[in-house]
Parts: structure tokens; C-alpha cells; sequence
């Protein structure tokens, strides 16, 4: 593997009695260890009381695209892969897998013991089905480019090829075969997204509002979902039919929707909640700014760039000189030193630093030359006074600092006076996918670990693509890479790539990534995926 395509599972956070650990993937296959950690005697249900700021917008692993809902779907749902206690990348719902030397097929072998929380047993066929439902035009799935690095794929997903075309294919219940269109060296990393878990096809197809309630999801992962009242709380227990229920301590998780920030925190000041900050919630940055004096921040280095988006379909946007202008105008070091606080770099580029496509950014900021490419664009677009636009956020005290100092920035910088508007994030997410947006705020965090991953949502309309961005010379630049066996000439067609994103601006990075968050020391083993999002399997409470 090139040492830049590097495994999702590079690094994790690990967080027992040190702060936290990372490791690198084991080279050799291995299923999950054997030994359990000892559960703490106690003669009460064991019970995590956790937080989300929003509704899950659905509990179907094949469409979700929000981080709240891939979540709540690995605490009912597994993969082939995942990880472990340490982060190694380990096979999960697989027992063993086998490739070729040019990285073009897999095979893995699926366990015996596999249950869904219905009884039934999961199959190699479960897999299947799902990936070729994800890849259905008719399904829509957000992320079904990230199945298209399977034969055939994107040609189904596209309308031009069938279904039985697509490189899956179940040998018997237990042996799973998967033809690439190209040498993927990452491709076991990939299994262990959601897009790829699978699916019950008897409970998809009886009813297709199934992933909407507890009582009609059927899962194959460490907990079931018991409860779900809508925009209040959901209440998970420990799943009996899990083939490694022994290693599953916790008995039941709790878990409140509270969209304000700030009293999130002041319950789990109180005890009432069990994490403070990331992956729970966001800390305000007034909230930062007091944990950090305090001693107790701690940040997680998760791949990830937050980025104001804009939306190129609809006018003023259309222009690139008018995008380029309201990025150029930006601050970034004074956000992230003003209201960030977390020590995260200002970002110059969409792909972050860590994957080493480009350290150095692309362009700085320039007032003078934002006023001239501001001026430009209204000429070209016949305007002599630039029109009212409305950027949008999700709930968040962050995002609306970064709102209002963005709005008095470009007043100030460029003259243009500009409205906020703000909605919870299943609404705020549903407008952008479906384009009912001007501009706003956008944060995209790491799937797999590498530049491919930010790059390739938008060669082409639809899916993750919420800018709208359509240009044949960066579409044709990321095909030439999916073929590209050389490593530094793949790394030159992406950073090509990015240049011309970059140039084109249908977004503007802001900052990368780094999560904050307080924790109890009472949590033990809870893992945070080392590219962000939350794993309770192995975590338990301490008394």
C-alpha cells in the first residue's frame, strides 16, 4: 500500500484510564480479539447517557449522509470491517478475507455466527443486495460513489449497465466476491463505511418507511434500537442475537436530541450526561475558551475541512470572479484565533494537510484583489448593485459566531450586505442536498483516508455534490486516477484537480478540522473512529 493511501484505521482515539492512543492497522488479517475487558460488577443496568443536537434523518445505512444518523446506524449495524480497542483495522461481521496481488478482487468469508436482531442469519447475499440497492438509481443514495470503485457500478448507477453487471456477487451464504474496476489497495478500509454494510431485504422491501422507527429496524449490530420518540430521545439496549455480545458491556444507552449547545453542557456538568463536546455535541466557543483555561480540552485530530459553500446554480454564484471575491475577503487565522480557539489551522485547500496532497494551499487571502474580482463579476453579470443573498447554518453557537463574523467581514471588505438564516440540521441538511440554498456553511469529514475521498463528490452531479460544481477537466483529471498505479503521478492528477477546484471556488475553506470535547473519566473504552464519528461497542461505565 502507498504510503499515502493510508487505512481508515491510521489512528484512533482510545480513551480509558490514559487520554488517548493511536496505532497503525495490523498488516496481517485478524479477526477481533478473543479476551474481553471485565465488566465492573453491578447489580443495576449499565447505562450511557449521551446527547445529539439533531434528529436522525434516517436509520438506513445505504442513504444516510449526515454524521448524527451513521452514528445511531454503527451502534445497530456492522460491516465486514471495523475496528478495535487499540484502532487496528479488524475484520468484523467477515471472519477472513483474501485479495489478489494487483488489489482487483476480494474475497471475504463471512462468519456463521452472524445474526440479524431478528434471528434470521446474515448472509454473504445480505451484502449483496445491499450493495446493488445503494448503487439503484430508483435508491438515490448520497454516497453511491463510493461503491463505483466496484466493476460496474457507476454503470448501474448511471443507467447504463445491470444489476448482474456489478462486480458483487455472493459464491453461497458465506463467500462474498467483489471484481474492482481498478487496483484499490483500500478497498478492505472502504467495507467498514456504511454504504457497504448490509441490508435485510425482506424488511426493505415489506415496508419502505422501515429505517423511520424503532420498532421496524432490523439490524445486525451490538445494540437494537428500542425507543424512538422523534425529536426527543432514543433508548438502544445490548443485542442478544450479536455474534460478539460478550464483548459488549454496556446494557443500554440513552440517548436526548437537545439542540442548544450550551445546555448540553450544563447536563453534563451536572452528571446528567456522560460526554461533553465531540462526537455528542459542539462546544460554543465561549465554552472552549473556559475548558481550555481550566486545563481540560482535549481536541480530536480528525481529517476534516469546514468550508462556506456556495451554490453554483443559482445567481450570484453562477459567477467564479464574484465566489473567488467573498473567499478572498476572509480572515480565516482571525476566526480560528476568535472563536474557534482550538488551535486548528486555517485552510487554503479542500483536501486537509494530513493526506500530504498540498501543504501549502492554493491562494491567500487578498482584499484588494476580492474588491477588483467582486466588480468583475458584477460587470459580467449586468448587475450595478449586488443582489440580497441569505447564507445558512445549522443550529450551533459556532457556526453562528462564524456567521456573523463572516456577515460584518464581507460588509466591511466588500461592501455587501448579507441576511442569516438558520434551521435544525435535518432541515438544514434536507435544503442543501436539495439545493434550497444561496450559500452557507459545510463541513465534510474524512470517509476513508485519502484525497480521493474529498475530491471525487464532485466530479460529477448529484449525490454529496451540494455546490452543483460540474467541470470536465477535473472530472476527466479524477478518472485518469482511479486507473493511476503509479503513486506520485496519483498524487499529481488529484492535486491538479484540486487546483482547478480551488480555482474555480464553488467553496471556500474556512478551517480544518479539529473536534473538542470534555469527557467523564468515569467512560471507559469509548473509541472516537480515528476520522471522526463516535463507537460504543467496547464502552463501559465505571462505578
Amino acid at each position: 500500500m502507498n504510503k499515502w493511501l493510508l487505512g481508515i484505521s491510521t489512528a484512533v482515539l482510545l480513551f480509558s484510564l490514559s487520554v488517548g492512543c493511536s496505532s497503525k492497522p495490523a498488516d496481517n488479517v485478524q479477526s477481533p480479539p478473543a479476551e474481553t475487558t471485565a465488566k465492573p460488577t453491578t447489580s443495576e443496568p449499565m447505562v450511557l447517557q449521551w446527547s445529539i443536537t439533531g434528529e436522525p434523518s434516517t436509520m438506513d445505512a445505504g442513504i444516510a449522509t449526515d454524521s448524527t444518523s451513521m452514528d445511531m446506524i454503527n451502534l445497530t449495524f456492522e460491516g465486514l470491517t471495523t475496528v478495535d480497542r487499540q484502532g487496528q483495522m479488524i475484520n468484523a461481521i467477515a471472519e477472513s478475507y483474501t485479495h489478489t496481488p494487483d488489489f482487483t478482487h476480494f474475497t471475504f468469508t463471512i462468519r456463521k455466527d452472524a445474526k440479524w436482531s431478528n434471528g434470521d442469519p446474515v448472509t454473504a447475499h445480505d451484502f449483496e443486495y445491499a450493495i446493488k440497492h445503494n448503487l439503484d438509481p430508483k435508491t438515490a443514495s448520497g454516497y453511491a460513489y463510493q461503491l463505483f470503485y466496484i466493476k460496474g457500478g457507476e454503470d448501474f448507477y448511471s443507467g447504463k449497465g445491470k444489476p448482474e453487471d456489478v462486480g458483487v456477487k455472493a459464491k453461497d451464504d458465506y463467500t462474498l466476491d467483489f471484481t474492482l474496476r481498478s487496483p484499490t489497495p483500500f478497498f478492505r478500509e472502504l467495507t467498514s463505511f456504511t454504504t457497504y454494510y448490509p441490508l435485510h431485504k425482506k424488511t426493505i422491501e415489506s415496508n419502505p418507511q422501515w429505517a423511520t422507527e424503532a420498532k421496524t429496524i432490523v439490524g445486525n449490530g451490538p445494540f437494537i434500537m428500542d425507543t424512538w420518540e422523534h425529536k426527543s430521545k432514543l433508548t438502544f439496549s445490548k443485542s442478544p442475537t450479536y455474534w460478539d455480545s460478550t464483548n459488549v458491556k454496556l446494557d443500554q444507552i440513552h440517548i436526548v436530541i437537545i439542540e442548544d449547545n450550551n445546555t448540553a453542557l450544563s447536563m453534563f456538568e451536572n452528571g446528567d450526561l456522560d460526554w461533553g463536546g465531540y462526537p455528542s455535541f459542539g462546544l460554543s466557543p465561549d465554552a472552549v475558551g473556559q475548558i481550555k483555561e481550566e486545563g481540560k480540552l482535549l481536541v480530536a485530530d480528525n481529517p476534516g475541512t469546514k468550508a462556506v459553500i456556495f451554490n453554483t446554480e443559482k445567481p450570484p454564484f453562477t459567477n467564479k470572479k464574484i465566489r473567488q471575491a467573498f473567499s478572498y475577503s476572509i480572515n480565516r487565522q482571525q476566526l480560528v484565533d476568535n472563536i474557534l480557539q482550538t488551535g486548528v489551522p486555517p485552510a487554503y485547500g479542500w483536501v486537509p494537510v494530513s493526506m500530504g496532497l498540498n501543504p501549502d494551499g492554493y491562494f491567500k487571502e487578498d482584499v484588494t484583489k476580492a474588491k477588483q474580482l467582486l466588480a468583475e463579476g458584477m460587470k459580467e453579470l449586468g448587475l450595478t448593485q449586488f443582489p440580497k443573498v441569505t447564507y445558512y447554518y445549522d443550529t450551533g453557537e459556532t457556526d453562528k459566531k462564524l456567521a456573523q463574523a463572516l456577515q460584518d467581514e464581507w460588509k466591511k471588505t466588500l461592501g455587501v450586505d448579507i441576511d442569516i438564516r438558520t434551521s435544525e440540521w435535518k432541515v438544514f441538511n434536507e435544503d442543501v442536498q436539495n439545493g434550497k440554498y444561496d450559500f452557507g456553511i459545510w463541513l465534510w469529514g474524512a470517509d476513508f483516508n485519502d484525497p480521493i475521498n474529498f475530491l471525487e463528490m464532485y466530479k460529477d452531479l448529484g449525490g454529496n455534490n451540494v455546490v452543483r460544481f460540474d467541470n470536465k477537466e477535473y472530472r476527466d483529471l479524477l478518472n485518469k486516477s482511479y486507473y493511476e498505479t503509479d503513486e506520485q503521478k496519483r498524487k499529481q492528477l488529484m492535486f491538479d484537480a484540486e487546483k482547478i477546484l480551488m480555482e474555480e471556488m464553488p467553496l471556500a475553506p474556512l478551517h480544518f478540522r479539529g473536534n473538542a470535547y470534555v469527557k467523564s473519566d468515569k467512560v471507559k473504552d469509548f473509541v472516537i473512529f480515528p476520522l471522526g464519528g463516535s463507537y460504543f461497542k467496547y464502552a463501559y461505565i465505571e462505578k
